[in-house]
């Protein structure tokens, strides 16, 4: 209870098997208001060389004060289930390299249909809509949509560059954000025509045979901003942080960092931070001599986000300074100070 600070329940896995994954999922075959916790457990995983003796797939029935939990049953995989998703009243688990949709059974969790060309691990999955977001472990972001009336799971977009994704968060239908462990934050996004080419091909064969280069998807996603945190993101979300403002996005890291990327609403100010920014990085280089362009580009190029910790400095430096860049920008310094 995170307002009185209580423990209701804690349930305790037998020996040698630790729980990798959590959801809260609702059926489309069991009554509405009925919500269930399914938890992915891996039994003796080992870690490196990696090694797992199975996975279990529990299910528990979550009563109506959502004080305790009830086990209906427990499904065996062959590998951990190391990612877990609700997807339209059914269950959508990664495990290992294979994507699966299942539904509820009676004595186990009925598995409906899989996707195997996931190159390596899953370690994220995201819907939206028809949509569905999967992360590899080194591979990046995998676009899937399931399709109905074949009951197919089919990948008709992937990624050109290859990330080892932590997290992502789903931006929009057709943008999705993803970190990695070399504590990059990138922003993915399918190009329009690409998207009504998804929606319209009604048979699925399109996607299914017309296969891309090296194995890949037919169809290329592009990244439209990339910035170079320096450390590892382990969560991002979308978050409002002032009533009625706009959604911003919200990371913290391993190191304990939390910080936002902002969206601009207009053109002037992105002209001006970014002008703010070009100047303080030529008259305020960092203290150890490297250049800050090439360390927020670390591991990829730059792209459309601006370093507001750097344009941040802009009331630590001298008095002079500050005019002098002030009057490149046709401000005053106390209208830049103000700005920032």
């Amino acid at each position: 209870d995170p307002v009185e600070g209580k423990t209701h329940l804690v349930l305790r896995l037998e020996q040698n098997l630790a729980a990798v994954s959590v959801a809260l999922v609702k059926f489309a075959n069991q009554p509405e208001t009925q919500q269930f916790l399914i938890v992915g457990v891996a039994k003796e995983l080992q870690l490196n060389p990696r090694q797992v003796t199975c996975g279990y797939i529990y299910t528990y029935k979550v009563d109506t004060a959502c004080t305790s939990l009830d086990l209906v049953h427990k499904t065996q995989v062959d590998e951990v289930p190391t990612a877990i998703c609700s997807f339209q009243g059914r269950l959508l688990v990664g495990v290992g390299r294979m994507l699966r949709l299942y539904d509820m059974g009676k004595k186990k969790l009925l598995r409906k249909c899989e996707n195997k060309h996931i190159p390596n691990l899953i370690v994220d999955i995201r819907t939206m809509g028809h949509r569905i977001f999967v992360s590899d472990v080194q591979e990046s972001v995998y676009m899937v949509r399931y399709k109905r009336a074949e009951n197919q799971l089919i990948i008709f977009a992937d990624d050109t560059q290859p990330r080892w994704v932590t997290t992502t968060c789903v931006l929009d239908y057709n943008t999705v954000a993803c970190a990695d462990k070399f504590g990059n934050v990138s922003i993915i996004r399918l190009s329009q025509n690409i998207s009504d080419d998804v929606d319209e091909d009604p048979t699925g064969n399109k996607a299914l045979w017309d296969r891309g280069l090296l194995n890949g998807a037919s169809q290329k996603a592009d990244f439209i901003a990339n910035f170079h945190i320096g450390e590892i993101c382990m969560s991002l979300q979308k978050a409002t942080l002032i009533p009625g403002g706009s959604e911003s996005l919200v990371y913290t890291t391993l190191s304990g960092t939390v910080g936002v990327l902002v969206p601009f609403t207009s053109h002037e100010d992105q002209d001006f931070f970014q002008h703010l920014e070009m100047h303080m990085r030529s008259e305020n280089a960092p203290l150890c001599g490297r250049d800050h362009l090439s360390f927020r580009s670390y591991y990829y190029p730059l792209k459309n986000v601006l370093d507001g910790d750097l344009c941040e400095q802009y009331n630590a430096i001298d008095g002079s300074k500050q005019k002098s860049i002030a009057e490149d920008l046709d401000r005053t310094s106390s209208e830049v100070s103000k700005k920032t």
